[in-house]
């Protein structure tokens, strides 16, 4: 089992790293040239920035029984069908029984856009965020372990 990181717009690194250390589980965070990331844990991986080199490169080297957290729902669908858990950097788990609905809510949101109805965005981050972060992969590396 190993940890992926879709890094390039991660804001709790350091929840997951310590998370990962706690198990002895191999964490690796996946980047594009734009970011610079460092870890004293973590492999960090940057491959050059293009139009979802990232995602690629993670759907790639996933193997059945790793744990993905991703907020791209397109990488979650590509990693789900390799057997893997995929969770949110809010703490969702992506599964084979939600990810249809968040798609078909994508979409809808999509559609809003272009006719100019634009929601108030995404909320801000809290500690709530964090701790359910954390809770959901405790509970994917104890289901694979």
């Amino acid at each position: 089992m190993k940890l992926y990181v879709d890094a390039d717009a991660m804001p709790s690194i350091g929840v997951i790293e310590d998370t990962a250390r706690h198990y002895q589980i191999p964490c690796i965070l996946v980047s594009d040239d734009s970011h610079q990331l460092m870890s004293s844990y973590s492999t960090v991986i940057t491959v050059s920035k293009g139009y979802q080199s990232v995602d690629m490169w993670l759907v790639n080297h996933l193997e059945k029984g790793d744990i993905v957290i991703t907020q791209d729902y397109g990488v979650a669908v590509l990693a789900l069908t390799k057997g893997t858990k995929v969770i949110s950097p809010k703490g969702m788990i992506y599964t084979n029984q939600n990810i249809d609905t968040l798609l078909e809510q994508r979409h809808q949101n999509q559609k809003l856009i272009r006719q100019k109805k634009y929601g108030k965005g995404p909320k801000k981050r809290t500690s709530k965020d964090e701790e359910q972060l954390k809770q959901s992969l405790i509970n994917c590396i104890e289901e694979e372990l």
